[in-house]
């Protein structure tokens, strides 16, 4: 029987609390001795010296497995930051919570200049360019159909009368002036009467359609809120609080073993997002070979991270106050802004 089964919590001195523990930096962490550490174990400690219980530690690899077995009373709790979500709240019950997070998305750091040119050599770009110089064309071929004759020494028979058309209709067009060719019939002026007007709202849609074309890739790539991924390959952890997060909305695209997967996906093109727990995702981030990947600015969601427990533990009623003291505490401030330091560092 577990130590909480009893009837009289606190009071048993020779009883043993046994807590589920997972791999999740920089909250959990197993040392090369086995022994635990991180942000998780730094908050329990401002708690477990209270406690007249023997303390052991049960190590999983998988987060499902771990949560399996304190909802089955395997275990007497977890202090892993785990994410309160309304599917876990049937099986498990929740501390309260002792730190705030959020989900966010990890890509690779765009460029300005890689944006620049892949919307300047884009298939878009160039069809726009393309019935650019087909209207210049049609302008300039109708100036010389009427000047070839009473203009010959400007607008030459020929298809080099042609080419003189053109190089008049995109002079007209970008209002350079040169004033090497004119014309001089009704006909020509009168073609390049309406070809002076029409240019000029032409060339103002060319130009607002390439600044388009040149910040489209940019405002594609922000992610201001949960319909956005819609347009980004997606991936996270399977069972995480965040893959059941997206799952409502038939997100993510992949699954991954663990965040060093994840993250090395995004490295690889394989998917364009990894979405997970920021403090988590900030902390391989830095101490991996990950120079290429950010995190977004935004968060998707605010997360409350808890202790974990079966249905019905009277642990929450014992260790709840003693949760808030500990979050009011000094010692509590004083390793977080500890930890924020190292992560700046």
């Amino acid at each position: 029987m577990l130590f909480w089964a009893s009837l009289s919590p606190l009071k048993a001195q020779d009883s043993t609390l046994v807590i589920g523990l997972k791999t999740t930096p920089p909250f959990v962490i197993q040392e090369a001795n086995g022994r635990p550490t991180g942000l998780s174990l730094a908050f329990w400690e401002l708690i477990d010296d209270k406690i007249p219980a023997r303390i052991e530690y049960r190590w999983f690899d998988d987060l499902d497995e771990m949560l399996k077995a304190v909802a089955n009373n395997e275990l007497d709790l977890s202090i892993n930051p785990i994410t309160v979500t309304e599917k876990r709240m049937d099986s498990l019950d929740f501390s309260q919570p002792f730190f705030i997070s959020g989900t966010t998305a990890a890509r690779k750091e765009g460029s300005s200049w890689t944006g620049f040119f892949e919307n300047l050599f884009s298939r878009e770009f160039f069809s726009a360019i393309a019935i650019l110089a087909a209207v210049i064309f049609v302008f300039g071929f109708m100036v010389w159909l009427f000047e070839r004759r009473k203009n010959p020494e400007q607008f030459a028979p020929g298809w080099q009368g042609v080419l003189d058309g053109f190089w008049w209709s995109a002079v007209t067009m970008t209002t350079v002036g040169y004033g090497d060719k004119s014309p001089v019939s009704r006909g020509g002026r009168f073609i390049g009467l309406i070809w002076m007007f029409s240019a000029i709202l032409l060339i103002s849609g060319l130009t607002a359609g390439v600044a388009s074309a040149l910040t489209v890739n940019n405002i594609e790539r922000k992610i201001n809120g949960i319909e956005d991924l819609r347009r980004f390959e997606s991936g996270s952890i399977r069972g995480s609080g965040t893959a059941e997060y997206l799952e409502i909305y038939g997100l993510p695209n992949q699954y991954f073993e663990d965040v060093n997967a994840g993250l090395e996906a995004v490295q690889k093109g394989e998917i364009d997002v990894f979405l997970f727990d920021r403090p988590i995702l900030q902390f391989y981030l830095e101490r991996g070979d990950y120079q290429d990947l950010v995190l977004d600015h935004r968060n998707l969601k605010t997360d409350y991270y808890s202790f974990t427990y079966p249905k019905g533990s009277p642990l929450r009623e014992v260790l709840d106050p003693k949760i808030v003291r500990a979050l009011k505490s000094d010692s509590w401030n004083f390793i977080l802004r500890k930890a924020s330091r190292n992560e700046k560092d």
